[in-house]
């Protein structure tokens, strides 16, 4: 897109750019004509001189200032431009105290007709000037001076000079050629006539540039085949956008569409996105896609062991209620009372489960805050809530480290593993630590019963528990994970020959620069 926009908004600079090159191009074409036909008209000077004078080496003006003739070739290059200033309109011509001599008067007749006719078909204004800048052949000025033109009197001194002047026209022009520049200037070009280093006249040419707008006109087959190519350029441009953005979007949205009717579970990423920023919303779509689906699978098999953990002691229940209504006179008294009790413990298992439903509910829906823990303040805080219940907390290698989760939901997964260690007989837990990049690795490593390797891989299972008639509700270690993944963090049972080792990774406070002691 950056490109794109670059591009559009490049194009109205890119047509002023090309107009303002197009029309210096025209500038120095006319100055190169000017120059081929002031290099024509000097060498029709020079070889009238040798015709009509005898010692044609040494008639004109020394300039000793130039260097000898040689037989290599010295072309004159078009050195006009309209980056320079223009030059105001050319100076009147001036009377001249010196009258050209016999022989330069003769010349300037003699090429009068030719110049005449060439300007016929070259349309440029020409004067033919002697040693001392006065004109010797032109339509009007002959007899008048120019020599106090810069141009012309450089020309005077043996170098070739050109200038760009402004142009006044009697009649205005139209209205479409206030575009171009090209309308108010004119080009002037003094070419010294130079033999032997002898200068032996000057030939002084003007002429309007080309109108831009009549030069396009002219080449108006290569203007439109230009237009084709940008319209193709366009296209093109077009068919990008399209293939870069649109077509993946597209077909995002046929995958949504499809998951929405049912013809397809998950949302795949795309395997052409084109782009980066495509890429990344296809990755996140389909993470998130992902994410609902896992979701939604963990809310269909939590609502199955919820139906299943409390159907069984609502069909318990039931069925001793049943029994109490229909033999409210002839069922014995210790009978009843057994039934009064196991309806009892039937109620204080469904008020345990709910109140642990309702701390796994909060957990899920924990909103990160951006307290931090200090590990140690929290372990001294439950040691001797734990020794008195036998068991004994061994940290003392622990570096001073603050987590980046809050006191409560720190120390509420730790109560979690610590009575998990208690209900399994665990009399001695050893806490250590290692740091990995930005996260805390925390073992808990007691010396209980363990867990079975049949059960390994179901203690993470809402509800599954083997303490069940002693009143467990096996949310304990869910609550821990909902708890952790809330803060970015993880829970893992690692291999132990004795009792239960758990791995926590926590993650790191910025505040501190752990090293381990």
């Amino acid at each position: 897109m950056l490109i794109v926009m670059l591009m559009v908004l490049g194009l109205p600079l890119g047509g002023l750019y090309f107009f303002r090159i197009y029309e210096n191009e025209l500038v120095q074409q006319t100055e190169r004509e000017l120059i081929s036909q002031s290099a024509v008209l000097s060498a029709s000077f020079r070889q009238l001189v040798r015709n009509l004078h005898h010692d044609k080496n040494i008639y004109g003006k020394m300039l000793t200032s130039l260097p000898p003739e040689s037989n290599t070739y010295d072309p004159v290059v078009p050195t006009l431009s309209l980056i320079n200033p223009i030059e105001p309109s050319r100076p009147e011509a001036q009377p001249t105290q010196i009258p050209a001599d016999e022989l330069a008067q003769h010349i300037g007749v003699l090429m009068r007709q030719v110049m005449l006719d060439t300007q016929h078909i070259t349309l440029s204004g020409m004067r033919l000037l002697d040693i001392n800048g006065t004109v010797i052949a032109g339509r009007e000025e002959v007899g008048l001076s120019l020599a106090d033109i810069p141009e012309v009197r450089r020309a005077l001194d043996g170098h070739y000079a050109g200038a760009i002047r402004q142009r006044i026209s009697d009649e205005p022009p139209p209205p479409l050629h206030s575009m171009s520049r090209g309308t108010y200037i004119r080009v002037f070009v003094a070419f010294p006539v130079l033999e032997n280093r002898h200068l032996q006249g000057v030939i002084y040419l003007s002429r309007t540039p080309d109108n831009i707008l009549k030069h396009l006109f002219a080449v108006r087959k290569k203007v439109f085949i230009a237009f084709i190519c940008l319209l193709g350029l366009v296209v093109a441009l077009v068919l990008l956008v399209s293939a870069t953005i649109s077509r993946p979007i597209r077909e995002l949205i046929q995958q949504t569409e499809r998951i929405k009717q049912g013809e397809q579970k998950l949302l795949e990423p795309l395997k052409n996105p084109v782009t980066y920023e495509i890429a990344q919303l296809s990755e996140s779509f389909a993470g998130m896609s992902q994410a609902l689906a896992e979701r939604t699978d963990y809310i269909r098999r939590f609502a199955s062991h919820v139906s299943h953990e409390f159907k069984t002691p609502l069909t318990s229940m039931q069925g001793a209620l049943e029994l109490l209504q229909d033999h409210p006179d002839t069922m014995p008294a210790e009978q009843r009372q057994r039934f009064i009790d196991n309806i009892l413990a039937d109620t204080q298992r469904l008020r345990q489960l709910v109140n642990r439903l309702l701390e796994l509910a909060r957990a899920d829906a924990l909103e990160p805050s951006r307290q931090h823990s200090n590990l140690h303040a929290v372990l001294d805080a439950l040691q001797n809530r734990y020794s008195e219940r036998g068991l004994q907390l061994s940290y003392t290698d622990l570096p001073e480290t603050i987590l980046a989760i809050a006191p409560d939901a720190l120390e509420m997964v730790l109560i979690n593993l610590f009575e998990n260690s208690l209900q399994h007989a665990a009399s001695q837990l050893e806490i250590s630590a290692e740091f990995y990049e930005n996260t805390l690795q925390l073992s808990l490593h007691d010396n209980g019963t363990g867990v079975s390797p049949a059960n390994r891989n179901k203690i993470f299972t809402p509800f599954f528990t083997t303490r069940r008639n002693a009143g467990g509700t096996g949310l304990g270690l869910e609550i821990t994970l909902s708890l952790l993944k809330a803060y970015g963090g993880k829970i893992e049972l690692a291999q132990s020959e004795q009792g239960a080792l758990f791995v926590l990774s926590l993650p790191l406070s910025r505040l501190n620069k752990p090293v381990l002691l």
